[in-house]
């Protein structure tokens, strides 16, 4: 039995991987560069985008962005509010974006209009890991209100990640979260991971990340 349940597995991320590897090429065809953005609810993905919408205008870059969610579509409407062209991806009872919903939510977005696309994943600190969508680098994102054991208890998404965030810094002395410590811990899970502290309000580290991003 233990061997059947390999194999679908496998199988499964076999699959994805093939999808995964067929939207990159679709999205490089039209010279867009996409971007996962993986995090908990609340951690700060779409204000992410939000907010490096009009720093990437400034570069003469346009950005796009799906909106992966369980259910609703709060952030699509923030997403589109701030003028980025967006397709809303609802997963229904599965915790993580996979990528044969990328690839159905590519056709929905006008490709031409796009040079940079942000895939804002379920807010989940788990089930994105194992799913390849077809961007080139992951950027995991925590807040200093989920606590400074937060990367500690997820080390795998911080060891498939490329980009690390740290976010809402000015809300950690109120909540006795230690900076220090978090980013030690994604070092100590991926020695190679770029790490950034942020604060949305204000912008801070925004421009140094948003450099790191387009690298």
């Amino acid at each position: 039995m233990h061997h059947i349940d390999v194999h679908v597995e496998k199988d499964i991320y076999d699959v994805n991987n093939r999808i995964a590897d067929a939207n990159a090429s679709h999205l490089k065809s039209h010279g867009i560069r996409a971007f996962d953005l993986l995090g908990a609810i609340g951690s700060g993905k779409t204000a992410l985008i939000v907010r490096l919408a009009p720093m990437l205008k400034a570069r003469g870059l346009r950005a796009g962005a799906i909106a992966g969610d369980v259910y609703g579509d709060d952030d699509f409407q923030r997403i589109v509010a701030a003028g980025v062209p967006a397709y809303n991806a609802n997963t229904g009872k599965e915790c993580h974006l996979d990528a044969h919903l990328v690839e159905h939510a590519i056709e929905h977005l006008p490709l031409d209009e796009i040079d940079v696309l942000f895939i804002e994943n379920v807010g989940n600190m788990v089930c994105p890991t194992d799913f390849r969508l077809g961007a080139e680098k992951r950027i995991v994102i925590v807040s200093s209100t989920e606590g400074d054991d937060v990367v500690n208890k997820h080390p795998m998404m911080f060891r498939g990640s490329n980009i690390g965030v740290i976010n809402k810094i000015d809300l950690a002395g109120f909540v006795g979260a230690d900076l220090d410590r978090m980013e030690r811990d994604m070092h100590r899970y991926n020695p190679e991971m770029k790490v950034f502290r942020t604060n949305m309000k204000t912008g801070e580290g925004l421009e140094a990340l948003l450099d790191a991003i387009l690298a």
